[in-house]
């Protein structure tokens, strides 16, 4: 096998494709392959598939491959257009190793989705020694190809949240289908209309809004708006996290209130807003140290881990509806003006905290999933665009099927 041969096979070239020549310019650390087609090869049309169309010219084009050991490596084509004998167009011919447009091969591509799914875009890009932004027209290309081709028909149940994008008051809405546990829409803000889009995208992936029957969301008024109407068989539940978290919310008004005038309730923050079973043994000291009897916070305390107790202990809605109106009638007796206020605002909400208990909906996995779009964000020391966290977070947590395979994927079957 000669060298043009050899090489050939191992680009994974066919008929009418070989490799013609191979230039090697150790000081500038690259590779140079030229391709050629056979003479008197005739090709389709790419506009309309008419097969055996004549040769109108050529255009030569270059796309960067796959580093051959620690040198880069580029593929050198004069690629031919055909003028149809049907449609009369003049029309590029499509090559096996490189997407239309692109100045990269599609192995290399798979290995930039690869790397970009556990390193920042811009350490890939120095890696690779690529501009940044063409690795970002790379992975929108792909992401937006594989989610094309997705079918969200079978997504009954979802879970909406959103997590910062930026400083300041930069969102994203995130849509997760939580019996498939993978996101399936992402846009920019937080309000009702994030949902209404949602629902366009559902359609355009043949999904049927009146096929949702529960949605898993926090107390956003603009969460609660958007799915009444769009997804109008959805029972809503609310999300025992934030629950929690208005509970905690509370408790630290508490204390800072009465941390004024009772200084040894300076450095137990923590110690009230942790989950008990995660105190360290300074902490569960210092808590049987105070005196919790006539301390205000501890009160606040105890209705806040009394709320907790009822999401782990009720086992049904019937069962959690007793629990939640003892609670409530505690808390609004309890002469603590943060509580009292949160046993209005969850009484409001009754119903969406009891349809939790029947579903079994909770956001925990959403939750995490944010932690892990945020994660990489912080990696990569933020995003400049909310359209590029977004790309990111279906390249993590998207669980797209369409997407290229990696280069190095073994092809051992052990």
């Amino acid at each position: 096998m000669n060298e043009q041969s050899l090489f050939t096979a191992a680009l994974g070239l066919s008929a009418p494709w070989e490799v013609a020549s191979v230039q090697f310019d150790q000081e500038q650390g690259r590779i140079d392959f030229k391709l050629k087609f056979r003479r008197g090869s005739k090709f389709s049309c790419a506009a309309c598939g008419l097969e055996s169309q004549p040769l109108h010219d050529t255009k030569p084009r270059t796309w960067r491959h796959l580093n051959f050991f620690q040198y880069e490596a580029y593929i050198h084509a004069d690629v031919p257009r055909t003028k149809c004998t049907a449609c009369g167009k003049v029309i590029q011919v499509p090559v096996a190793w490189a997407s239309s447009g692109s100045g990269f091969t599609l192995l290399f591509e798979a290995l930039v989705l690869t790397l970009c799914r556990v390193m920042p875009v811009n350490s890939v890009a120095q890696l690779l020694c690529v501009g940044a932004d063409a690795l970002w027209v790379i992975l929108k290309r792909h992401v937006t190809q594989a989610r094309r081709q997705e079918d969200f028909s079978k997504v009954r149940r979802v879970g909406i949240d959103e997590t910062a994008s930026r400083r300041g008051h930069n969102y994203i809405t995130l849509v997760h289908d939580m019996d498939a546990r993978r996101l399936i829409f992402g846009c920019s803000g937080r309000d009702q209309a994030t949902i209404a889009s949602f629902v366009k995208d559902l359609k355009a992936h043949q999904g049927d809004p009146l096929a949702i029957n529960a949605a898993c969301i926090d107390m956003s008024k603009a969460y609660i708006a958007g799915v009444s109407k769009p997804l109008p068989n959805a029972d809503i539940t609310f999300d025992p996290f934030h629950i929690i978290q208005l509970a905690n919310q509370a408790l630290e008004v508490v204390r800072r209130d009465e941390v004024k005038y009772e200084p040894i309730l300076k450095k137990s923050r923590w110690i009230w807003l942790k989950d008990q079973s995660k105190w360290s043994v300074k902490q569960s000291r210092l808590f049987k140290s105070l005196p919790k009897a006539r301390l205000l916070t501890a009160r606040a305390w105890r209705l806040k881990q009394s709320l907790r107790e009822l999401f782990q202990t009720a086992q049904s809605a019937a069962e959690a509806a007793l629990l939640f109106d003892a609670w409530y009638s505690w808390a609004r007796r309890c002469r603590l003006e943060p509580f009292k206020r949160l046993a209005t605002t969850l009484l409001a909400h009754r119903q969406g905290i009891l349809n939790g208990f029947d579903s079994g909906l909770s956001n925990g996995y959403v939750e995490g999933a944010n932690s892990l779009i945020q994660a990489a964000k912080a990696k990569a020391r933020g995003y400049r665009r909310s359209e590029n966290m977004i790309t990111i977070a279906y390249l993590l947590l998207g669980k797209l099927e369409h997407l290229p395979r990696s280069p190095f994927n073994t092809r051992c079957s052990v």
